[in-house]
Formats: structure tokens, sequence, C-alpha cells
């Protein structure tokens, strides 16, 4: 390696922890935030170095807030909006890829043209379509409108259509039909695939506000990021409290990123090269 490499890749290296330690400060600034005393927090001896570690603000978000039906509608709602959103999404691309019908291609751009229409602009027909029919202020409320990901299905449609057809054909001769083709052929052939979208999804749905805020309207109902905003109506501005909550709701989230950090970049990747 020349001596103009090496510097090269000690200033990238140099500039990545730079960048890193921006990203990381924030955290590190709600984590010690969250270990002091509310009179501490507000003090202007209050310094990046941390003085106190005091579990108060936790203790108080777990046993003062509604934190546990907080996680626990946000665990519901993403488990639910995963799976569905997986299991009609792979029938939907596999009708797309595989099946001869009438409109085919016409529902396929309809399904592309949606990228085109900010979800933003369907919210007022979304909360009056809700409201019609009895459903805000519930887990079918908070659901329905999230499962339309159309990215789902063209990933599946992608893979299906590079699926050989030599392999499609051998399984028709044998007297399998669609059903099998889809369950026991396709789907065991893309299990990475769908563990990258199960998770991306996953992430998306627990991470989702705008919504959730909309259509619930008692704290019982919450989300865990609609639930946030309550801790600072009910104590006041009590920032300990606020970042105590703030980071138990990040924390599945963040595990599940760690554990399956390899398929979340394979979903990223994934999801960018389609809308790109």
């Amino acid at each position: 390696m020349t001596k103009a490499r090496k510097v090269e890749n000690r200033l990238l290296t140099f500039f990545t922890l730079i960048c890193g330690a921006i990203w990381f400060f924030p955290i590190y600034w709600a984590l010690i935030t969250s270990l002091r005393s509310e009179q501490n927090v507000v003090s202007e001896a209050a310094g990046i170095i941390p003085d106190e570690f005091k579990l108060d603000a936790f203790m108080a978000a777990l046993f003062d807030t509604k934190l546990m039906s907080w996680y626990w509608n946000s665990i519901g709602t993403s488990v639910l909006i995963t799976v569905i959103v997986l299991i009609t999404g792979m029938m939907c691309a596999y009708a797309l890829s595989q099946m001869r019908f009438p409109g085919r291609r016409l529902l396929y751009g309809v399904v592309l043209a949606s990228f085109m229409v900010p979800t933003q602009a369907l919210v007022v027909t979304q909360f009056i379509l809700m409201n019609d029919l009895g459903l805000i202020n519930t887990w079918a409320g908070i659901i329905l409108p999230q499962l339309i990901v159309p990215v789902v299905i063209i990933v599946y449609k992608q893979f299906f259509d590079a699926v050989p057809k030599e392999m499609r054909e051998a399984v028709v001769l044998d007297g399998g039909g669609e059903y099998t083709l889809l369950w026991k052929v396709y789907l065991p052939l893309n299990w990475g695939i769908t563990t990258a979208l199960a998770i991306i999804t996953f992430i998306m749905a627990w991470n989702s506000f705008f919504w959730p805020f909309l259509v619930v309207t008692t704290e019982d109902m919450m989300t865990i990021p609609v639930g946030i905003t309550q801790v600072n109506d009910a104590f006041g501005v009590a920032y300990a409290r606020i970042m105590a909550v703030a980071l138990l709701a990040a924390m599945p989230v963040a595990l599940a990123y760690l554990i399956f950090q390899k398929k979340v970049t394979e979903a990223v990747m994934i999801s960018s090269g389609v809308k790109g």
C-alpha cells in the first residue's frame, strides 16, 4: 500500500469517526439526561459529562405512565401490519408475475404509480373512511391505512419474475396448482427477501406517528411514538422522564436492528433500488 493511500485511509477513518460521534451525541445526551434528577437537568452546572446516576426517571416512565399499554399496542399493530402486508403483497406479486388475466398490466401500473402519491394526501379520505366504519380509536383503524406498501409487491414481483420458468412447468406437470407453487416452491426460495422486508416493514410500522396520532383518541390505545407526547402533557416539562420514555421506546427497534443488521441493510438497499 502506498503512502498516499495510507494517508487517505486514515483521513477517511477519522472523518467516519467524527460523523459517528456527531450521530451518537443526541443519544448520549438523552441517556445522561435521563439519569439526572429533574432539578439538575435544567441546572446551569449540567454538562456533557455524567454527574449523576439516578433511575428515578425510568421508574416514573415504567410505573407512572401507561408505557406497557403503549408497548402492547405498538407490538400488536406492528406485527399484524407486517404479517398482513407480507402475505397480501406476496400473493398480489405472484398473481402479477405468474398468472395471466385481463387488466394485469394496468393493475401493475397502478401499483407503480402509487409511489407518486404522498401518503399525506390520503389522510383526509382515510380518516373519513375509518370514521364512517366506526374504527376510530381501534387497532383496526390504526392498521388498515398502513397496509398500503407497494414496495413489497414490486420487490416480490421482481423476484418471482427471475425464477426459472422450467421450475414452474415441472411443478405443474406433477399436478401442483397455484397454491403449491406459491407456498411450497416460491416462498421457500425467497426467505431472505421475506425476512428483510418483514424487518423493515415492522420498523416502519413501529415508528409510525402521524396516522396513529390522528386516529387514536384515548391514552390507552396510543402506540409508543404517540404516547411519548403524553409524558410532556402529564408531567409538564419533565426532560428526564421524556428522555427515559424515548429511550425505552426506541430499545426494541434498536435491539432488532443490532440482531438483524445485515437483513435491515439488505432491505434498505432493496427498497432504495426500487424507488430509485
